[in-house]
């Protein structure tokens, strides 16, 4: 599958501020950049830093007034769709270093409070089994509703209203699947088809040795994904964290699937 993305960010900062930027999508083994381009006007300050755990890069800016991005990209996803029912859960003692981390709780996904639903839920299934039971839960209970959360809305926030956004229902896929001690973390991506277009995340959970992408709005999937970075939640995935005051004057994420 090649992917086409184009993404345009207006954006108006009060003063002269520093800016940390994710939207370049990551160069890793499925997927393949075919060519890639970034504008920033203006900035007095650019340099490229590594993201969470080496996938992508974010970009320290220091910038300021009006200020205009432009990122062009075609991408390549080489990308199996998982067996899930073939997928295993790999044994605690097992884990790799960088997969033990997104056993435990953070601060959108508190898995720890969801152990005993997890176990009644699901606790008859295993592997890709229990993860896609989890899956299939979520979208059959949550209402896709923009606008319905804020930045301070956690999983178990998502949980009782039964409502949320993208990042809503990521975090309560994590969250189950850490709550069944499943490695579990979230992915920002392109993905063709997203409604309303934009910025996208979804889950990606540890299994049979290999991170899988899951996506309970149903609106990606792993053949036509473009990964950004990942991280244990919202708060490591930003596309744009300002440490300063700012004004959206505008925003545009375009993504087309075409031919590969």
């Amino acid at each position: 599958m090649k992917l086409q993305i184009d993404v345009h960010l207006d954006y108006r900062f009060e003063r002269s501020c520093d800016v940390l930027l994710q939207v370049e999508v990551a160069a890793i083994a499925d997927q393949l950049i075919e060519h890639a381009g970034i504008t920033v006007t203006p900035h007095d300050h650019l340099v490229r830093v590594a993201a969470q755990d080496g996938i992508g890069e974010r970009i320290w800016l220091r910038t300021g007034g009006q200020v205009l991005i432009d990122y062009k990209a075609t991408v390549i996803i080489d990308r199996t769709p998982s067996d899930w029912a073939a997928l295993q859960e790999v044994p605690l003692h097992r884990l790799p270093g960088d997969a033990v981390q997104y056993l435990v709780p953070s601060r959108y996904c508190p898995s720890s409070r969801f152990t005993d639903f997890v176990e009644t839920e699901f606790g008859a299934l295993a592997g890709g089994a229990r993860i896609i039971a989890m899956r299939d839960w979520i979208a059959s209970h949550l209402s896709y509703v923009s606008g319905s959360s804020d930045a301070d809305t956690t999983a178990a926030d998502t949980f009782h209203d039964r409502e949320g956004i993208c990042r809503d229902y990521a975090h309560l896929m994590i969250t189950l699947a850490r709550a069944a001690d499943i490695p579990a973390r979230i992915a920002s991506v392109y993905a063709p088809g997203v409604i309303p277009p934009d910025f996208h995340v979804v889950a990606e959970v540890f299994l049979g040795g290999a991170w899988h992408v899951v996506d309970a709005t149903g609106m990606a999937s792993e053949h036509d994904t473009a990964i950004i970075g990942v991280g244990r939640d919202i708060g490591d995935v930003a596309f744009l964290t300002a440490f300063c005051a700012l004004q959206m004057n505008g925003q545009r994420v375009a993504v087309r699937a075409t031919p590969s």
